[in-house]
């Protein structure tokens, strides 16, 4: 991946600084305050600008700072991983902070990262996944400005907005200047699920905001820090590079996988509804070619089946070699506009003994015990679905303070 040599840096030329200077001088406020007008927006034949791209809004608030990045596998500007990208620039990186599946991207979902080092940089990685999920102090010595650059997929209980808090709590403790190189999510046209409730509250729901919250990580950020939710009510005033020509209500396809089990367009949209089972004894296809576009067990009867087996992303796969039966939702229509719960109504009719279905992981997943009790009391979808609909409508008008994109998502 990396196709430099640490001994020519010195020879990088000045004018890249120079022309990136003529671009953006920094100013005091935050650099994506203001939202990206609609005008702006319609103008389709203008080519979508991620965050990363936009290197002369950010350049300049790194020059001549000791910089930590929160990146991955995602974080690539024109074939180049921003590490290396950076270094080229002349710019001294300290560290890197790795979130839930490494700095790679290759590891287990909920799998212990270890601290090392990348081997062709020499710089420090700092796992951010296990029993440290927040930066320590220590880790902070001597860091001027902390860039993150991760690609989320706007649901709830995927951990990258929970590194995120952790890393904005810090810089806020510590005096640290964030930059959050937004990028667009794929999930983020539309607004759906229970919110999150304060006692279940963990690593993969720390916020009340529903399953899917239609927002990118860039608005996230300013959310967290717009409604206090950090230790002590805390705020970082985090400075949020936006993309350019984004369209929320447009497809968006990721071209690199943003951690190992999903590993397609239909996947990240089948995500949100499929990861309910998760909590449950039924297998979502971890350990197949196919995870999150397929759902079975062993005991259903249906046509379709699969056999997980270990594999990269997947060593202990729930029903490891075991024959399962159930659907296949590869040709499932998407993008989808709401949560499909009728997979998990329909699962959960079919599984016998029914007091072992739901494991105690199902409840943090959706963020309240009432979804359980729903559907143990045999309540239909729509029965569900409009119990979150007052709850919904008030997140609604939180979500809006904080965003920075024209908005046309579907409302409760």
């Amino acid at each position: 991946m990396f196709d430099f040599q640490l001994e020519y840096m010195k020879f990088i030329p000045a004018f890249l600084w120079i022309l990136c200077l003529l671009n953006c001088s920094p100013s005091s406020s935050s650099v994506a305050d203001t939202p990206i007008s609609d005008k702006e927006q319609s103008i389709t034949e203008k080519r979508l600008e991620l965050g990363i791209e936009r290197t002369s809004l950010y350049l300049p608030y790194l020059k001549n700072k000791k910089i930590a990045l929160v990146v991955n596998q995602s974080s690539i500007l024109k074939k180049m991983h921003l590490v290396d990208s950076l270094i080229k620039l002349g710019i001294h990186i300290e560290k890197i902070f790795a979130p839930e599946h490494g700095f790679r991207g290759k590891a287990d979902a909920g799998e212990k990262i270890q601290d090392s080092k990348d081997e062709l940089t020499g710089i420090t990685i700092k796992s951010l996944y296990g029993s440290n999920k927040k930066p320590k102090p220590k880790d902070l010595e001597n860091i001027d400005c902390i860039l993150f650059d991760l690609q989320d997929v706007g649901v709830r209980f995927y951990t990258y907005i929970s590194t995120l808090h952790y890393i904005m709590e810090s810089c806020a403790e510590n005096n640290i200047q964030l930059i959050v190189l937004d990028r667009p999510n794929p999930n983020g046209h539309y607004v759906d699920g229970p919110i999150l409730e304060a006692k279940h509250k963990s690593f993969v729901g720390m916020h009340s905001v529903p399953v899917v919250h239609g927002m990118t990580i860039g608005e996230y950020a300013k959310m967290i820090d717009g409604e206090y939710w950090l230790k002590d009510s805390a705020q970082c005033n985090p400075k949020i590079i936006k993309c350019a020509n984004y369209n929320r209500n447009k497809p968006y396809s990721l071209s690199i996988a943003p951690s190992p089990n999903l590993k397609s367009d239909q996947a990240i949209a089948l995500y949100p509804s499929l990861c309910f089972f998760e909590g449950t004894d039924i297998s979502v296809g971890r350990g197949t070619e196919d995870p999150f576009t397929i759902y079975g067990h062993p005991s259903f009867n249906m046509d379709y089946s699969f056999t997980p087996i270990p594999r990269e992303g997947a060593k202990h796969p729930k029903h490891n070699k075991k024959q399962c039966f159930g659907v296949d939702l590869k040709a499932f229509s998407t993008p989808m506009n709401q949560l499909n719960i009728d997979w998990l109504i329909e699962a959960y009719r079919l599984y016998e003994p029914k007091e072992e279905f739901f494991n105690s992981f199902f409840n943090l997943l959706a963020g309240t015990s009432k979804l359980k009790s729903q559907i143990k009391e045999g309540l239909n979808a729509e029965e569900i679905r409009s119990s979150w609909k007052e709850d919904l409508e008030l997140f609604q008008k939180v979500r809006a303070k904080y965003l920075c994109y024209p908005d046309k998502t579907n409302k409760p």
